[in-house]
């Protein structure tokens, strides 16, 4: 589980870091990461929120092609880390 914690962080770093993402996007990445980090909730319910709200953040018509990619990766990543706890 942690592997799959640390590949969701790395992407969302990524995703904060990359100067053609769209602001907005870069701060729902921060948000979900700070949340991620944070210890005072379950793991699982974390995950369905980030994957709640990258669900919304991707049907962004103004989204680049590969920032919707890593986005559907990341949904993909946290459904293992919902599932596992």
């Amino acid at each position: 589980m942690e592997d799959v914690l640390e590949a969701v962080l790395d992407t969302l770093d990524r995703i904060i870091q990359d100067d053609s993402v769209p602001r907005n996007v870069r701060r729902v990445a921060s948000e979900i990461k700070k949340n991620l980090l944070n210890d005072k909730e379950n793991i699982a319910i974390k995950a369905a929120t980030a994957i709640s709200t990258l669900e919304d953040l991707s049907s962004d018509p103004n989204l680049p092609m590969h920032v919707r990619t890593l986005i559907w990766n990341l949904s993909s990543l946290l459904e293992k880390l919902a599932i596992e706890k």
